[in-house]
């Protein structure tokens, strides 16, 4: 028995170890406190956000986008001391952090991870120097995961079907100005062989650990591997509730500013 006992010991010490050396930063809100461990395997992001919360360039910021059931982001340096009627988001430092996406990382709810700029103009999916969201994000049943996962295959197939045609645009233009409905048909099949072999590698497909943790403590998976995840909520999920439940008006702003009043580390 006391072999047993000692052996269950060891075990728990290792996982109690197992994170010691990630940093833990909190977020001071007029909600409470929301504690957040930074993950060791998204290095750059991890520094960078260190890096401002010990210049304090968060304090007095405001989580200026909240939308229920989905997240809260903040970070937007334009934020603090605004007026009411300003337009946020925006605001960010003058450099973009290089994608660092784990596949261990996803977003189930309390994940902390990195706004960024749209495809179009930021094909690399960088992340804002500044800007961050927590995912709060819905539950979903097994049926509704599954379409979930269908709707983004979708989209996405449909999203790399565009860029292949735009790197063709000329010469759809050309045919159809020629009126040569002919060519315009097989080079529309052309695109559509070339996007279903593409597409093979950036076809979603969820692991038993998405599915586990969407099916649970829910979040967003249609976020994955789009958006850099660099940490997780331990302590203060209620208070991300608290946040994202609160009324907002225009552009999903807080009608009332809910304030970062400081970020520090632990």
């Amino acid at each position: 028995m006391n072999k047993f006992i000692g052996v269950l010991l060891i075990l728990v010490l290792a996982a109690s170890c197992k994170n010691e050396t990630e940093p833990i930063v909190k977020i001071t809100t007029e909600f409470g406190d929301i504690k957040i461990r930074l993950y060791d395997k998204t290095p750059k992001h991890r520094d960078n956000f260190l890096k401002l919360v010990d210049e304090k360039f968060y304090d007095g910021l405001l989580f200026h986008r909240v939308i229920n059931h989905f997240m809260i982001q903040g970070g937007d340096p334009t934020s603090k001391n605004a007026g009411p009627d300003v337009m946020l988001g925006e605001g960010d430092v003058d450099y973009r952090i290089d994608a660092e996406f784990v596949p261990e990382y996803f977003h189930k709810k309390g994940v902390l991870a990195a706004a960024r700029e749209g495809d179009d103009t930021n094909p690399e999916r960088k992340s804002s120097g500044a800007q961050f969201y927590i995912v709060q994000g819905n539950v979903y049943s097994p049926e509704q995961l599954e379409a979930t996962v269908k709707s983004i295959n979708e989209r996405r197939k449909m999203a790399l079907y565009g860029r292949l045609k735009n790197q063709y645009k000329n010469e759809f233009a050309r045919l159809q100005e020629a009126n040569d409905s002919k060519a315009l048909d097989e080079l529309s099949e052309k695109l559509t062989r070339e996007c279903d072999s593409l597409f093979v590698n950036e076809e979603f497909v969820l692991t038993e650990a998405q599915k586990q943790a969407y099916t649970t403590v829910g979040g967003t998976p249609h976020l994955d591997g789009q958006y850099t995840v660099y940490g997780e909520v331990f302590e203060g999920l209620d208070v991300v509730d608290k946040i994202a439940a609160v009324k907002t008006g225009r552009a999903d702003r807080p009608v009332e500013d809910v304030v970062i009043k400081s970020i520090r580390k632990e």
